[in-house]
C-alpha cells in the first residue's frame, strides 16, 4: 500500500514537526490543502496538546498527525491524550517508539518514525513502523549527518515499508528527485515557514526569505545534539563556546528559550532560527494551498517528461 492509501491524504506531502510551529494554523492548513499537517508536540503538556488536536479537528475533517520526541519526560502522557482524541496518525522521533508500540497497535493508531540512518530504518520495520521520513542532513532543526541524497536510496533498499524523503526540498524539482531515488513522498519543513498560515513572527519569516544556501549552520555536535539553524551572533557566540570545549551547562545558558525568542518575540539576532539549507529557494510568502499545489504541479512536469505516471491521489506511482 502506498503511502496516499495508507493515510488517506491525496498529495504525498508532509509538513514538518517544528517545534514551538507546527500548531494548529499550518497544520490545519497542510491538511485542508491534502498533504499531512503535523502537530509538534515537543514541549507541549497534555493539556496543550489535547487543546492543539481540537483546535485542528475543529478547522480540518481530514488527516492528521501528531509528532512525539521520544525525549520528552511526559511521553506516556500525551500518548494518552492521542488515545483519548482518537488521533490515528503518529509521527516519531529522538528515540524509539518500540516500548509504545503495543498501545499503538491496541488503538490501530499508524506509527512513521523519522530516521537519520540505514540502520536506525532497520530497526524501526522490526518494531512495526508502517512507514519511515528518512532526513538528510540538509534539514533545518535537529539534523543527522547524512545527506538526502545520499541516505533516501540506501534506505529505501533496505526496508520494504514506504519511505518519504526530508531535508533540502522546497519545489517540485526537490519532489521529482525524491520519487527518482525510490520515495513515495516527501516531509517539507523550512518552505512551509515563508506561508501566509505558518503562526511565526514576521521577522522570522523574513529571515528565511533572506537567507541563501550558506546561510546556516551546525551547532550542538559537541554535546550530541545537532540542530541546524540561521547564523546570526547567538549562534556565532554557540560556536565559539563549543570551539572552547564549553560545558552543557555553559551552552544551555546562551540558548534556552532561544527558539521561542525568534519564533514568537521576532528576535533573529539572538533567537535560534531553525531552517535548512534550502532557504535559498524559500523566497516568498504565498499560502499553504498555492505552496502545495505549485510544487506538485512542477513535479508532475518533470515526472511526466520522464515517463512518469500521476503521482498524486490514488495513482501515485511506486518509483
Amino acid at each position: 500500500m502506498n503511502i496516499t492509501e495508507l493515510l488517506g491524504i491525496q498529495y504525498p506531502i508532509f509538513q514538518g514537526a517544528m517545534a514551538q510551529i507546527a500548531r494548529e494554523p499550518l497544520v490545519s492548513a497542510v491538511s485542508n490543502a491534502g498533504g499531512l499537517g503535523i502537530i509538534g508536540s515537543g514541549g507541549m503538556s497534555a493539556e496543550v496538546l489535547r487543546e492543539e488536536i481540537r483546535k485542528v479537528r475543529a478547522a480540518t475533517n481530514k488527516p492528521f498527525a501528531v509528532n512525539l520526541m521520544l525525549m520528552m519526560h511526559n511521553i506516556p502522557e500525551l500518548i494518552e491524550v492521542i488515545v483519548e482524541e482518537k488521533v490515528n496518525i503518529v509521527t516519531t522521533g529522538a528515540g524509539t517508539p518500540a516500548p509504545y508500540m503495543p498501545i499503538f497497535k491496541e488503538h490501530g493508531i499508524k506509527v512513521i518514525a523519522v530516521i537519520p540512518s540505514v540502520k536506525i530504518a532497520k530497526k524501526m520495520e522490526a518494531i512495526g513502523v508502517h512507514a519511515l521520513v528518512a532526513e538528510g542532513t540538509e534539514a533545518g532543526g535537529h539534523v543527522g549527518e547524512t545527506t538526502t541524497m545520499a541516505l533516501v536510496p540506501q534506505v529505501v533498499s533496505n526496508v520494504s515499508i514506504p519511505v518519504v524523503a526530508a531535508g533540502g526540498i522546497a519545489d517540485g524539482r526537490g519532489i521529482a528527485a525524491a520519487f527518482a531515488l525510490g520515495a513515495q513522498g516527501v516531509q517539507v519543513g523550512t518552505r512551509f515557514l515563508t506561508t501566509v498560515e505558518c503562526p511565526t513572527h514576521d521577522n522570522f519569516k523574513q529571515a528565511v526569505i533572506d537567507a541563501d544556501d550558506t546561510s546556516t549552520t551546525v551547532t550542538g555536535r559537541s554535546i550530541g545534539g545537532p540542530v541546524r539553524s540561521i547564523k546570526n551572533s547567538m549562534i556565532a557566540e554557540y560556536l565559539k563556546l563549543e570551539q572552547e570545549h564549553a560545558s552543557r551547562d555553559e551552552l544551555e545558558k546562551i540558548s534556552l528559550g532561544s527558539l521561542r525568542k525568534a519564533v514568537f518575540e521576532g528576535d533573529t539576532d539572538r533567537g535560534s532560527v531553525m531552517a535548512g539549507q534550502i532557504c535559498g529557494l524559500c523566497d516568498e510568502i504565498t499560502t499553504v494551498e498555492q505552496m502545495i499545489t505549485t510544487m506538485f504541479s512542477e513535479a508532475q512536469t518533470l515526472l511526466n517528461r520522464l515517463g512518469q505516471t500521476q503521482i498524486t491521489g490514488e495513482q501515485i506511482a511506486s518509483v
